[in-house]
Order: C-alpha cells, then sequence, then structure tokens
C-alpha cells in the first residue's frame, strides 16, 4: 500500500452517494461487583445501498478516554464523509461500521478507570455483537451462536484510538481472538502506566495459543504519529513482539503506520483508518 501522510482533499468533499447512520439500542451488563442492566447505545453506519440480502464484514471501531459512542460520526462527521468516498471510489469495500462506548453511562464517562478496557470484553461477546450481527446483514446470516460467531471471526473486525487502542488489546484481541481476525489499535497499547514487557508476552500468547486452536490473526493495523504522546510505548511494545514472535509478520499480517509529525488527534485517527479499511478482510 502506498502511505500518505494529508487526507486527500476529495475524501472530504460530500459524496454522490451516501451511507446512512442509525442509531442502536441494546441492553448489557456491567459485568462487575455491582451487575447492573444498562440500556446501550451504538451507532452504526450502513454503506450506500446497503441491501439486507448482501452480506457485510463489520468493523467495531472505538472512541477515546472521556467520550462515547458519538464521537467518530457525530463529534466529527468528516469520518462518515470519509467512508462515504472511500466506498464509493471503491478504495476499499463496503462494510458495516459500529462505534460503541466502553463506559456504562453519562457518569461513568467521567471516572478515569482503564479497567473499561478489559471490561468490555464482556459486552462485547455477550451483548454488542450478537445485537449487531442479528439486525444486520452481516456474515453471521443473524445466527448470532457463539459457534457461529467464532466460525465468521474472518468477517470482523476491531479497531479503536487511544484509550479506544488499549481497549482494541485488551477487549478484542487478548480475550476475544476467537472472534476477531483484523485489529486496528491506533495510539497506545498499554498507556503511560502500563508493563511493556507484560503487553509484550500477553500479544505473543494470543498470537500462539490462537494458532494452537486454529485461529489467525489476518492483520494487525497499527497507527500513530512520531509526535504523538502514546508513539514511544507503542512501537516499543509492538517492536519487541515482532522480535519475539513469528506469527507477528510486518508486510504480511502486520503493519505499524507512522506519521511525521501526528499527534493525538483526529487529523492522524482519520490517516489510520483510511489505511486500516484497505488491509482489513482482504
Amino acid at each position: 500500500m502506498n502511505y500518505i501522510y494529508e487526507m486527500p482533499e476529495e475524501m472530504l468533499q460530500e459524496a454522490a452517494h451516501k451511507g446512512s447512520v442509525e442509531v442502536l439500542t441494546y441492553t448489557s451488563q456491567t459485568y462487575d461487583e455491582d451487575a447492573k442492566t444498562l440500556n446501550k447505545t451504538a451507532l452504526v453506519y450502513l454503506p450506500y445501498g446497503y441491501d439486507t440480502n448482501t452480506k457485510y464484514n463489520v468493523l467495531y471501531l472505538l472512541h477515546g478516554g472521556g467520550c462515547n459512542h458519538n464521537y467518530w460520526f457525530k463529534d466529527f462527521p468528516d469520518t462518515v464523509t470519509i467512508l462515504d468516498n472511500m466506498f464509493e471510489k471503491k478504495i476499499c469495500d463496503p462494510c458495516i461500521i459500529v462505534t460503541p462506548t466502553f463506559y456504562h453511562d453519562e457518569e461513568d464517562q467521567h471516572t478515569h478507570d482503564e479497567s473499561r478496557c478489559e471490561n468490555f470484553k464482556h459486552e462485547l461477546r455477550k451483548d454488542l455483537i450478537p445485537a449487531v450481527e442479528s439486525k444486520y446483514a452481516s456474515y453471521t446470516g443473524s445466527d448470532v451462536s457463539e459457534e457461529n460467531l467464532i466460525k465468521t471471526r474472518d468477517h470482523r473486525a476491531f479497531a479503536g484510538l487511544s484509550l479506544g487502542s488499549m481497549t482494541t488489546y485488551r477487549a478484542a484481541f487478548y480475550n476475544n481472538f476467537d472472534l476477531f481476525a483484523y485489529y486496528g489499535p491506533f495510539s497506545g497499547c498499554c498507556g503511560p502506566f502500563g508493563n511493556h514487557d507484560i503487553e509484550v508476552d500477553r500479544i505473543c500468547n494470543t498470537l500462539s495459543g490462537g494458532k494452537s486452536k486454529g485461529y489467525d490473526l489476518k492483520f494487525m493495523f497499527c497507527g500513530n504519529g512520531d509526535k504523538d504522546i502514546a508513539y514511544e510505548e507503542h512501537k516499543d511494545i509492538m517492536g519487541k513482539a515482532v522480535e519475539k514472535s513469528d506469527l507477528l509478520v510486518p508486510g504480511k499480517n502486520y503493519d505499524f503506520y507512522v506519521i511525521p509529525g501526528g499527534v493525538h488527534d483526529i487529523k492522524a485517527w482519520h490517516l489510520h483508518l483510511y489505511h486500516a479499511l484497505q488491509v482489513f478482510f482482504k
């Protein structure tokens, strides 16, 4: 792939064929000692010409700390414009994109509890994916039994920015590797307080454990800017993981895209998404 470091102007012009964004409500649990039942909301982008008789790949796309399900599509509507253009110009195949939140509610959104990243693994598996893929035209064919979710993992991706990048590792990669074949961690792995060696071990163990059960990594697309606050830790961890595991092969199922001068902002994350969608579901 030819990398670019500025979003092409044509990607930000209104497309002739526009997708739509729907609100999806579903019931979940907090999956903690309180064990409360929650009514949750996610946004769902459906590509132009969405057809219930077609099977679509699904990308679950997460926000960062202190934000919510509205971040990608409502707070930054350019995301929708970029997607419309990518699909219209056949830069990548049309897919369904879901933006959930790992927070329990509006009050929870103001906590600084990183345990949300890992805890989201339960909601993701038991509530969110079944809610999305029983309603929309995915490769599950509305059969959201655990067995069928595992069988269709090659048609599912997970990506996120900042705290959502940490959640990509913790909730989707380490804990639900049997449900996802593609990953997009944008800006970080363990945060400033994490242990790099532990993360490297978890990455390598996830890959080797998955392989022993017949699950392979189709692609992990890491994105960061070299002026991003999360760059050094992300680069260090992934560099060590590549050295340690022969199941992470640059150019084949892994890449680390670096934006020269890129910082911790939506401009960078749009570029990460733009490139990730060109390698996902291939």
